[in-house]
């Protein structure tokens, strides 16, 4: 520990955002960077503990407790407070591939199990991980190292995602000559259009792409595996596949009126935004407009909070959230305690940015659709929703939910969002090759595996686990190609 009193000297500080009123006018990133000084402050609070829960990755019921990689946090906090930058992004990627992509879209579990939050504020972890890996760019200390050697042995990574790439990236560097295909016409997966500019902007993900393609990794867009390109012709061409296509089959929403125009999944809102706008700045229009419309979206998690960010950025007239779950507590409960995942309400940047603009925070809670309302002419006008409330079935003991009878309400629309969740893999790419799934519509492998029941083909990310953070896919990325390696060599030196 480089300074024992730091915790008790320094208060936490992360880096400044900035206000509403103008980062709503783009879709730029708006966070401000602590100065190196003030970062140093921030290493320093670090407490090194006997027992640092911040990098165990362990589960407490049911909930991550802190890191899912086992980051080195401690050591690499003690490098940021004693200025040793080289030292820290060297421990830092020794078992994080992507910091730059983490310490962006990270919801932090690390911070969350962090020894100082249980009687205080926690270290700023998430912020002193950004601003190692930035200060490494900035430096120049990321290059490409191309492997001296390589085995002749050829790997198809399925899916460009955060699982996906950590794969092909661990796999290259061991010496696998690897392939990464991708349906859509740039890298990244869900890094790409599955999350906004303003959370991670897109010259960071090519900065990463252009490294590992320097490094040999090949990347092949606007190929749609198992419709494009079958199975069988991978299978052949290859030692080994990879298939990291995520949990993309969004859950629907099935009630009256589901056909009226003007109802869309979040994934194709988000997607047709971030690709309008590199392509064009939005000026070719080929994307889903909230301009001038009441939006509703359904859907209280991070993908709802997006929504209601870029359709604020869109220029709405009003935006609604639904949140079908009870408002969670502002504070801890008291059956939550440290270091536990904190059950309660985070208002995230979106709902921020629809406060400043419409004056009240646009989640509705406890509330449910019950019918999609739609003019003669098809399109959607608005949305009926009833409050609802939860019991317990006292013949099955299961929790239920019930319609609070006279709580209907109409709520005009003219632009509803689907952001409900993913149900599994999409169907297509399951069935070209041939794999067995388990009841949650997951690729189905042993326990802590990666293998599925097809010779050659293993699984990874959101495809293997269903809809998970980023945080975990470069974990199962890592895993899934230290079981490729030992498949493909006969022992494996990947961590």
């Amino acid at each position: 520990m480089g300074k024992p009193t730091g915790f008790m000297e320094y208060d936490r500080a992360t880096s400044k955002c900035e206000a509403p009123a103008q980062r709503i006018k783009n879709f730029n990133e708006f966070h401000i960077p602590l100065s190196i000084e003030m970062q140093k402050n921030q290493g320093a609070r670090c407490m090194e503990c006997g027992v640092p829960f911040c990098q165990s990755g362990s589960m407490v019921k049911g909930m991550v407790v802190g890191c899912p990689l086992n980051n080195l946090i401690p050591e690499w906090n003690d490098l940021v407070f004693n200025g040793q930058w080289e030292e820290a992004v060297n421990r830092l990627l020794l078992t994080d591939n992507f910091p730059e992509f983490t310490s962006r879209v990270c919801p932090a579990p690390c911070e969350k199990a962090c020894t100082c939050g249980l009687n205080g504020e926690a270290v700023s972890v998430k912020e002193n991980e950004q601003a190692i890996i930035e200060n490494a760019f900035e430096k120049g200390l990321i290059k490409p190292h191309k492997p001296s050697i390589r085995t002749g042995k050829n790997v198809a990574v399925v899916g460009s995602g955060p699982a996906g790439l950590t794969a092909a990236n661990q796999l290259n560097k061991r010496g696998h000559l690897v392939t990464v295909f991708e349906r859509e016409d740039r890298i990244g997966g869900l890094l790409m259009y599955g999350i906004p500019n303003m959370k991670i902007e897109k010259s960071i993900i090519d900065r990463r792409i252009d490294i590992m393609s320097q490094e040999g990794v090949k990347f092949i867009t606007n190929t749609d595996i198992g419709k494009k390109y079958k199975a069988n012709r991978l299978l052949k061409e290859f030692d080994a596949v990879v298939l990291a296509c995520g949990a993309s089959n969004p859950r629907d929403i099935n009630v009256p009126g589901r056909d009226a125009a003007g109802i869309y999944f979040a994934v194709d809102f988000l997607k047709t935004t971030t690709k309008s706008l590199l392509n064009s700045n939005l000026e070719d229009g080929n994307y889903i407009n909230a301009k001038d419309k009441n939006v509703v979206v359904i859907g209280g998690g991070d993908t709802g909070n997006d929504c209601v960010g870029t359709s604020i950025r869109h220029g709405c007239k009003s935006v609604v959230q639904i949140e079908i779950m009870p408002k969670l507590p502002d504070e801890r409960a008291e059956n939550n305690p440290w270091p536990q995942w904190p059950k309660v309400c985070k208002t995230d940047y979106g709902q921020e940015e629809a406060i400043y603009v419409f004056k009240h925070d646009p989640r509705i809670y406890e509330t449910t659709v019950k019918e999609f309302i739609k003019n003669e002419t098809g399109e959607l006008t608005a949305v009926k929703v009833v409050q609802v409330k939860f019991g317990t079935n006292p013949e099955t003991g299961r929790q239920e939910i019930q319609e609070v009878e006279g709580s209907e309400q109409i709520l005009e629309a003219d632009l509803v969002l689907i952001a409900a969740g993913f149900l599994g893999s999409e169907s297509y790419v399951i069935e070209n090759f041939g794999i067995e799934v388990d009841a949650r519509t997951n690729v189905a492998t042993a326990v802590d595996k990666y293998q599925t029941n097809i010779d050659k083909v293993f699984v990874a990310g959101d495809m293997h686990r269903g809809q998970s953070l980023v945080v975990w896919a470069i974990r199962e990325g890592r895993e899934a190609a230290k079981e490729v390696d030992q498949y493909l060599m006969g022992y494996t030196n990947l961590r």
